[in-house]
């Protein structure tokens, strides 16, 4: 499109040359005060004669136009979740009681039940309220009262399933709930 000898105009300049030298993208231009300067390709506008800078004015081209010419065409790039990352769940609870609350040594062991099945109710109607759609709950190994409460709960929703949690990250002690989204509610 440029060659030497062409005339061109500086796009954020009040600049006007002859093209002097052009190597690869670089096209060196020379001013009418014998100066040279180095521009991008992409910063100069051809011009083939004078009646031609005055029929491309500004005033008769739209901004989107001229904003379109001078914007280069930029990639997001794309954030890549590992495999491990993509199964991750989202939320995790931890339902030990000791993360709980600090007056676990005067609690009798309903209440502690009490306690834990409340935080996981809580949390995961939290969870269905922000559309996280999965959600890992911690209750340990134990005697399994908390696991058996707790699948009863998930239960009760007909929105979500649940499984055990992964083995490799939680062993035997947590329970994974998955929200389906796009579920009717009565």
């Amino acid at each position: 499109m440029f060659k030497v000898g062409n005339k061109v105009s500086v796009l954020d300049e009040d600049l006007t040359g002859f093209i002097v030298k052009i190597v690869g993208d670089t096209i060196t231009v020379e001013d009418v005060h014998g100066f040279e300067m180095d521009f991008n390709k992409k910063e100069l506008v051809l011009i083939k004669n004078k009646s031609d800078l005055k029929s491309k004015s500004f005033v008769d081209v739209s901004f989107n136009e001229v904003l379109s010419e001078k914007e280069e065409q930029k990639r997001k790039p794309s954030v890549r979740k590992k495999v491990k990352e993509r199964f991750e769940p989202t939320m995790e609870v931890d339902l030990h009681i000791h993360q709980l609350t600090d007056k676990s040594g005067r609690m009798s062991n309903h209440d502690m039940l009490t306690l834990q099945l409340d935080t996981a109710r809580k949390q995961l109607e939290f969870a269905i309220r922000n559309r996280i759609q999965k959600v890992v709950f911690i209750h340990g190994v134990g005697e399994g009262v908390l696991r058996i409460e707790l699948e009863y709960l998930f239960g009760r929703y007909n929105n979500v399933k649940f499984y055990d949690a992964n083995y490799q990250k939680y062993g035997l002690g947590a329970t994974e709930v998955y929200i389906f989204q796009n579920v009717a509610t009565d």
